[in-house]
């Protein structure tokens, strides 16, 4: 592992252990979230509803504060009237001693102003300062004095807050009164600020209309200027000296008051200069609504071990559930690998995991069974329990790899019966499949060699291997089979004669791999039972044209895919009328260097070899797409396909037709598919269910060639066929030979009797024609109306037919060689 961050993203991406540990964690966080903002709403809304108490609590600290200040100054000032040198001096009443001894002993208890007054309260002497700014204060505190014996007050002195305090001296009887002045410093904040953790600003103003200014003050000196820049009304105030308010500021909320007698609103009238000193108590809110540092401590302890509690238990929750998963998750890539035999394990919790588990076991178990049937069907035939071609094939190419490294040889027999198709047509399919049960079981017989195999490869196809078997080991094997088959079968009731064709190849004379192998026993075969001869070993030359047939095919790709093939066009015209009913699709050839390429050169051998099927799709095709032209210009016609036997094996045809139909937006009714009788008959069952298909799509069907095959009446009966198109072997000569007039007359009464109607092919003359017309033939076909023309040429063909006609008016001799 390269780097930690990548692997867990990938778990936490991929992982349901993961998203149950996320999950726990995000519900828990969720949680300590919403815990942690109910207790900051609710100490926050606790917080803002005592701030005007806390407030209220400060202002009185506050007083309290002024007034031990008070009691203190107070005393002070009485040590000072009872001292005898000041007394002394006060008895010389000398001016200048009396000054000089106030300022010296007030200098000495911390007072910047000092004073004499009589006992009528008249200044006597001073400290030495500007003496008009005490007057106001000492006329203030005479009413005090006079009825409690001592006084004190706030005042402004010297552009300063003061506390002025007025006391008695008594030698031994009232000679005046001492008045001293202490200036409110930062002590006075401080004690504040320990005492009720609120902050103090004393505001000071020189008169009515000055600014107020920041004396005093525990704050920073930026906020102390704000709170000065507010405005505070002398009606803050009552009358009785102290008032107080809250005011809610941005950052702070405030109790006021007033240090200072309450400025009042005759006083700009009677000259008082509205000097005053403007207490401030305050406390930030934003540290009243902050929980407390312990307490958020507290709750970041108790989230954390939430989260290490939580983690804990929701990865054992997750890991709990997520272990069993994993087995399954291994338990179905053994699966999908193909290991249905290791149990699955967890079927013993009683939870949805442990019913998930048995479900994986069931369908273990059931997809086991299933693939041994599976297997079975793809390497064992079903019917006689022998290997089939597949396994066969893999067993060839086995044995010849361990002939390789053992220096031996490898014998294939293959083996194709005799008149298997008959007793199938005749006993039934019953018989047939009790038939290649008893086969497979004499070829079984035979064999006793360790090693060796017997299988059947498909329809009546069996082979034979012999894994150390030379020429001679064959022979005397394939001539012991074939005397086997001269004793008849016995099936039930029934006695059948057996025979079979078969071949012989070994490797290394006649092959090099397994394919080849089987490939030339199978030329060998064929031509045993062409020559009916016995067994027959593979030779190069009844192999001869092998490579001449390869070409052929791999021509007949290459003239598909590169547009060699020609459609032609032979038209069909209804007797009575004359009128071009519609047309026959023929394939034509034209080779790049042998020119134009017969048909009976190459439709043999697509058929032989399957091939058939390409071309007919691309009939069919290009069918659709001239059809769609005709159709365009006014002539919609049914165009005739002809269908070969493997065709109609082919139980995908008529999906195959639909899906050109739609493609080519064509209706199948524009279609009349030709087959042939003996195509039919190759397998009648197969064969009737494609025809079904093909016309419940809407195709019309025909049976082309009739009467050169040996179907009964009754099996046609069963077809759903629309049309008889009689062999032209019949129609050419019915002029001359009345043999096969009759046959034509009676092919035509019974297909009208029968619903059907009737083509007649073959038509070379205008004697013939007329014969038809009398017979009340339907439609004909021939060299006299048209010969096979490219489809290009058919359309002018067409026109130019119909422009010859007169209305009403069609004979034979309107018809011109094409």
């Amino acid at each position: 592992m390269k780097a930690f961050v990548n692997p867990l993203a990938h778990w936490m991406g991929r992982s349901i252990g993961a998203r149950i540990v996320g999950v726990f964690l995000g519900l828990l966080l969720i949680v300590q979230i919403a815990s942690f903002t109910a207790i900051s709403a609710s100490l926050g809304q606790h917080a803002r509803s005592g701030l005007p108490g806390q407030l209220t609590v400060g202002e009185r600290v506050l007083q309290s504060l002024l007034q031990q200040r008070a009691q203190k100054l107070t005393e002070g000032a009485r040590l000072l009237a009872a001292d005898y040198g000041f007394r002394s001096a006060l008895l010389s009443n000398d001016a200048l001693t009396i000054g000089s001894v106030l300022e010296n002993h007030g200098a000495r208890i911390g007072a910047t102003e000092s004073a004499l007054l009589t006992t009528d309260f008249t200044l006597r002497a001073a400290s030495g300062r500007d003496t008009r700014e005490l007057a106001p204060v000492i006329q203030r505190l005479a009413a005090g004095a006079s009825a409690s014996g001592a006084a004190s007050e706030i005042a402004m002195l010297a552009g300063r807050p003061h506390q002025v305090v007025l006391v008695p001296v008594k030698a031994p009887v009232m000679v005046g009164w001492v008045l001293m002045g202490f200036p409110l410093d930062a002590h006075l904040a401080a004690d504040m600020k320990g005492l009720s953790a609120l902050n103090m600003t004393l505001l000071t103003r020189d008169g009515a209309t000055s600014p107020w200014s920041a004396a005093l003050t525990s704050l920073s000196p930026e906020l102390a200027e704000g709170l000065a820049r507010q405005t505070w009304p002398a009606q803050m105030a009552e009358a009785s000296g102290m008032r107080s308010v809250d005011l809610d500021h941005e950052e702070f909320g405030v109790r006021a008051q007033w240090l200072t007698p309450v400025p009042q609103a005759s006083d700009a009238i009677t000259g008082k200069n509205g000097a005053a000193v403007l207490a401030l108590v305050s406390l930030s809110i934003d540290e009243a609504v902050r929980p407390p540092r312990d307490l958020q401590i507290s709750l970041l302890v108790i989230t954390l071990l939430g989260f290490a509690v939580f983690v804990a238990g929701s990865t054992l929750t997750a890991r709990r559930m997520t272990t069993p998963l994993r087995e399954l998750s291994a338990a179905a890539e053994r699966l999908g690998g193909g290991d249905y035999t290791t149990p699955i394990s967890g079927q013993a919790r009683h939870d949805e995991i442990g019913h998930l588990a048995q479900a994986f076991e069931h369908m273990r178990i059931n997809v086991g069974e299933k693939q041994e049937q599976i297997l079975k069907l793809a390497y064992w035939d079903s019917l006689t329990a022998l290997p089939n071609r597949v396994k066969f094939r893999d067993a060839v190419g086995e044995a010849i790899a361990q002939a390789q490294a053992g220096g031996h040889t490898v014998a294939v027999l293959m083996l194709d019966l005799d008149r298997f198709k008959h007793v199938n047509d005749v006993l039934g399919y019953r018989f047939g499949d009790m038939l290649l049960k008893g086969v497979a079981e004499r070829l079984a017989n035979q064999i006793v060699r360790d090693g060796d195999m017997v299988a059947r490869l498909g329809g009546d196809e069996f082979a034979v291997l012999l894994r150390r078997g030379d020429e001679a080991l064959a022979a005397s094997v394939a001539q012991r089979i074939a005397l086997a088959f001269d004793e008849p079968l016995k099936l039930e009731e029934h006695t059948v004669d057996m025979g079979a064709g078969i071949g012989m190849a070994c490797w290394p004379a006649h092959a090099t791999d397994a394919d080849t192998l089987l490939s030339h026993a199978e030329v060998a075969m064929y031509a045993a039972k062409r020559r009916t001869e016995g067994p027959l070993m593979y030779d190069a030359s009844i192999d001869a044209a092998s490579a001449q047939t390869l070409s052929l095919l791999t021509e007949l790709r290459h003239a598909v895919e590169h547009g060699e093939l020609r459609l032609y066009l032979q038209p069909k015209l209804e007797l009575d009328s004359g009128v071009v009913a519609g047309a026959e699709t023929l394939v034509r050839w034209k080779h790049p260097t042998r020119g134009l390429v017969p048909p009976m050169e190459f439709i043999p051998f697509a058929e032989q070899t399957g091939f058939i099927r390409t071309l007919t799709m691309w009939v069919f095709e290009e069918a659709a797409r001239h059809w769609l032209m005709l159709y365009a210009e006014g002539m919609p016609m049914r165009l005739s396909v002809n269908l070969s036997t493997r065709d109609l094996l082919d139980q995908d045809l008529p999906a195959k037709f639909d899906a050109l139909l739609v493609k080519h937006r064509v209706p199948a009714e524009a279609f009349c598919l030709e087959i042939t009788e003996s195509a039919i008959m190759d397998d009648p069952q197969r064969a009737l269910a494609t025809l079904n298909k093909l016309s419940g799509l809407g195709f019309k069907l025909s049976i082309d060639d009739f009467g050169t095959g040996y179907s009964s009446l009754a099996y046609l009966k069963r077809l759903p066929v629309d049309e008889l198109k009689i062999d032209k072997s019949f129609v050419m000569s019915m002029e001359k030979d009345l043999e096969d007039a009759k046959i034509v007359r009676s092919t035509i009464d019974l297909a009208h009797n029968l619903g059907l109607t009737v083509v007649a092919e073959g038509v070379e003359n205008a004697k013939v024609w007329e014969l038809l017309r009398e017979l009340d033939c339907d439609e004909a076909q021939g060299y006299h109306m048209g010969k096979p023309m490219p489809a290009d040429e058919f359309r002018n063909w067409s026109m130019s037919w119909m422009a010859r006609q007169k209305p009403g008016q069609y004979s034979a001799s309107a018809f011109m060689l094409h």
